[in-house]
């Protein structure tokens, strides 16, 4: 049996503690240095459980990269309010936060690590380009209702929702791989300014 596509149902119990020992076992090795025996040492259950749902770690990586995405990307859309700029504004911070916790760090470095694979695997690049399309479509939702609203100016709301996605992809992956956090802040910063910029003036009284 393969878990390189996900099930409509999504994944059953004991894939979803395949997916979390795989990313404790990412978060400690590293892509270069994992295996599936470093992955089944995550793993409360048998080894061959591994090989029953994945056929290779590549194949169990893949599957890992679009469970990670499906359950980042619906935290974000869960958090949408009732106020699509809002609900923009806590978009940016929750993708480029002032100081993300531990564990935030190592998945967005996880997942960086695992970005990477995709300029030559194309399962990966699949699920990156999914993961892309997905965030646009979620940011080109909420711009079409503030400018349904009345909140922001007529504009390109495709440039925009793909300005949005592609600066907060760039930040995570520089957050990710420098030691830079004042990049991080400025491309923030920058966003939410952009967001302003975005929005009708509040007429004076």
């Amino acid at each position: 049996m393969t878990g390189s596509e996900p099930t409509t149902d999504g994944p059953s119990e004991t894939e979803r503690q395949i997916m979390e020992a795989t990313f404790r076992a990412l978060c400690e090795h590293g892509y270069a240095d994992l295996s599936i025996a470093k992955i089944a040492e995550k793993f409360d259950k048998s080894k061959s459980l591994l090989y029953y749902h994945y056929d290779s770690k590549d194949d169990l990586l893949a599957a890992f990269l679009g469970f990670a995405i499906d359950h980042v990307l619906a935290d974000l859309e869960a958090e949408a309010g009732e106020d699509p700029m809002a609900s923009l504004h806590a978009l940016v911070d929750t993708a480029l936060p002032p100081e993300p916790p531990g564990d935030a760090a190592q998945g967005q470095r996880a997942l960086t690590e695992l970005r990477m694979q995709a300029v030559t695997d194309e399962a990966f690049r699949e699920r990156m380009t999914r993961q892309d399309e997905r965030l646009v479509t979620h940011v080109h939702e909420l711009l079409t209702q503030a400018a349904d609203a009345g909140l922001v100016e007529d504009t390109d709301l495709d440039r925009a929702a793909e300005h949005v996605q592609a600066t907060l992809a760039g930040g995570m992956f520089g957050r990710a791989t420098t030691d830079r956090p004042e990049a991080a802040a400025a491309i923030r910063e920058s966003l939410h300014d952009y967001l302003d910029g975005l929005c009708v003036p509040a007429e004076d009284d």
